[in-house]
């Protein structure tokens, strides 16, 4: 199950306390301070994965939490550090403290960022020796970590994302011309999820299908519009099964203008799929050039056909190497 949403709490780790410690000298009862002082607790840090199904793993996980440090020794010996936990979520989340409101969006792949602190460790009695007092008896505790409720949103960040209504053979080209393995079929709502593939080291989104009223919630709705905003550029499959394909096109768009206009200024190409379909070729040509006057690049496409995998393929790295 695809989940893109999740909240948790989380607490960096305490820091550890200082300790009241003695030299061992002979003939002496006390010697000077040597307590150390404690480790600082652990931080919690997220950290951005490619792996977009990765929230699912804390599907059932409400709480994380960073080691404490540990309390310092004698011969002044400081405790050690508590170990900083790394929160692994995918490239593209939008972090929220709950509590503050802050936020920070995951943008590139191995971004790292603070939430939480730990706490600092308290001091030991060595600290305390001065001039007046040689054998001080205090030490300090350790603090308290930092901690908070969040929530994480993903939103995919991907250069290429594929829309289009379901059975527009989405999942398929994704399939054939990246490392993908999207599951697909013959039936509505074919890709539940979305589905990453590297392409010559650019990300392609394969975004569920969409139909009429899906800026209002209907069908998957609203939930997978939204990772559509992250995209660089948008391919738009149109299936030549459609008895009005330029019908079907401008169905969508006016589903991504409702739900944001923004997403209709969009770099956009048309890839009209399952040419095989047709067999008349003065047919499909006239379809072409009626895309082609909106004024974006068109690609026809068959999967059985290796010549017009491949002048996709080109097509969009060259556009990509140029955007």
């Amino acid at each position: 199950m695809f989940i893109d949403e999740i909240k948790f709490f989380a607490k960096a780790g305490r820091g550890g306390d200082g300790v009241v410690r003695w030299r061992r000298e002979k003939f002496i009862d006390k010697g000077g301070p040597n307590g150390g002082d404690g480790g600082r607790g652990g931080s919690v840090y997220a950290i951005a994965v490619l792996d977009v199904h990765i929230l699912s793993r804390y599907k059932h996980k409400k709480e994380f939490r960073g080691n404490d440090g540990e309390e310092g020794a004698g011969g002044s010996r400081h405790g050690k550090n508590g170990e900083d936990l790394y929160i692994e979520l995918p490239m593209g989340s939008v972090i929220t403290n709950a509590e503050s409101g802050a936020s920070v969006s995951l943008e590139t792949l191995g971004q790292k960022e603070l939430l939480l602190k730990g706490g600092v460790g308290g001091y030991g009695n060595e600290q305390f020796k001065t001039s007046t007092n040689t054998t001080p008896t205090m030490a300090t505790k350790g603090k308290t970590g930092e901690e908070g409720n969040f929530k994480i949103e993903l939103h995919l960040f991907a250069e290429i994302g594929l829309i289009g209504l379901p059975n527009a053979g989405k999942s398929s080209l994704l399939n054939a011309i990246t490392n993908a393995d999207a599951k697909i079929g013959s039936y509505q709502f074919t890709t539940l999820d979305p589905n990453l593939g590297d392409f010559y080291g650019h990300i392609i989104a394969d975004i569920p299908g969409l139909i009429e009223g899906a800026s209002q919630g209907k069908g998957l709705g609203i939930k997978f519009l939204r990772h559509i905003k992250r995209t660089r550029m948008l391919a738009h499959l149109v299936s030549l099964e459609n008895e009005n394909p330029m019908k079907v096109y401008k169905q969508i768009r006016k589903e991504l203008g409702a739900y944001d206009k923004e997403l209709l200024e969009k770099k956009e190409v048309i890839i009209l799929t399952k040419t095989d379909i047709m067999n008349d070729d003065k047919k499909l040509d006239k379809i072409k050039k009626e895309f082609e006057k909106i004024g974006n690049t068109v690609f026809t496409l068959s999967l059985y056909e290796d010549k017009s995998i491949k002048k996709l393929i080109d097509g969009l790295v060259k556009m990509l190497r140029n955007y």
